[in-house]
């Protein structure tokens, strides 16, 4: 049962202000450090966000950036507790999530597979019913799962007066749950095509992922009057490299190998949120990740068959 830890909620370790307090003091120490050094060593770094700046937005990847995992992973383990689906579909959730938790990084096949399970689901729903439940869906799997670094950093560019974005493969209707759950400008996210209110199963276009992220970002900063090389943009995957290409500000959040080469080749800024232990899990050998994987699939069917 502990193998499955991920399906039941979990308590926050920190309230949301002793979390920023911590961030400003982390940042307090940072720069005194860099006083401390003689004046020809000391680098100044300019003020970011630049406050008042109208012209400059930010743009934020969801999955692994803002929030722990995948948002399309934690709302179906809430349609689950929903009965939108059978036990015998919890196997499939349990390995793509736990794939994307011990991987760290995007795999096209498993995100293609859990797209393509989420659209069967919601298949003949009310895109109203799907809002509503989102809303609980966030409060019981997602709202814990909030980098509070990545939060504060969003802050930011809010209290200079900026818009937030994200800007993300999961559905529109979860992100923009999420977006105004944290006081976000808004979303733009893969939209599922609905006819009078109805879901029927097809997306519209395809996911809003890799290249289709950056031409995003660049049709709403058209339509917004935007100067994109003042923009930010931040993420955790190398798939988002056209995005974070765009901007003037890219930054790498708890980044993939990949991710992270290239942000130190280009000399981007770099945070990392994630614990030791969980920054490691990254660099784990494919046996190691598929043995844990295994384990959580088992113990998911175990408890099917209990149910039965």
């Amino acid at each position: 049962m502990a193998a499955l830890g991920w399906l039941t909620p979990r308590r926050r370790s920190a309230t949301a202000r002793s979390v920023l307090a911590g961030e400003a003091s982390a940042e307090a120490a940072r720069k005194s450090s860099q006083d401390a050094q003689p004046p020809e060593l000391a680098v100044e770094e300019p003020q970011f966000p630049v406050l008042g700046d109208d012209k400059a937005a930010a743009f934020f990847d969801l999955d692994n950036t803002v929030m722990q995992g995948a948002a399309l992973f934690h709302f179906g383990r809430g349609l689950y507790k929903r009965k939108f689906f059978e036990t015998r579909d919890l196997a499939k959730f349990a390995w793509q999530q736990a794939w994307f938790r011990l991987a760290g990084v995007e795999d096209p096949e498993h995100m293609q597979e859990a797209r393509d399970s989420a659209l069967s689901i919601v298949q003949g729903h009310r895109v109203a019913e799907l809002k509503s439940i989102g809303e609980e869906i966030y409060d019981e799997y997602m709202a814990e799962r909030i980098w509070p670094g990545t939060r504060a950093l969003a802050q930011a560019h809010l209290d200079a007066g900026q818009k937030v974005w994200l800007v993300t493969a999961a559905p529109v209707e979860i992100a923009q749950v999420i977006a105004r759950r944290l006081g976000l400008t808004g979303a733009l996210g893969t939209v599922a095509e609905s006819v009078d209110g109805v879901y029927t199963g097809k997306l519209v276009g395809e996911p809003l992922h890799g290249p289709a992220k950056a031409e995003a970002v660049r049709a709403l900063a058209a339509a917004e009057g935007l100067d994109l090389s003042r923009c930010a943009a931040y993420s955790d995957s190398h798939n988002d490299i056209p995005m974070l290409s765009l901007v003037g500000h890219p930054y790498a959040i708890n980044p993939d190998t990949k991710l992270r080469k290239h942000a130190r080749n280009l000399d981007w800024r770099l945070r990392d949120y994630r614990t030791g232990r969980k920054a490691a899990k990254v660099g784990i050998p494919a046996a190691a990740g598929v043995g844990a994987v295994a384990g959580v699939t088992a113990a998911a069917i175990a408890i099917s068959r209990r149910r039965r």
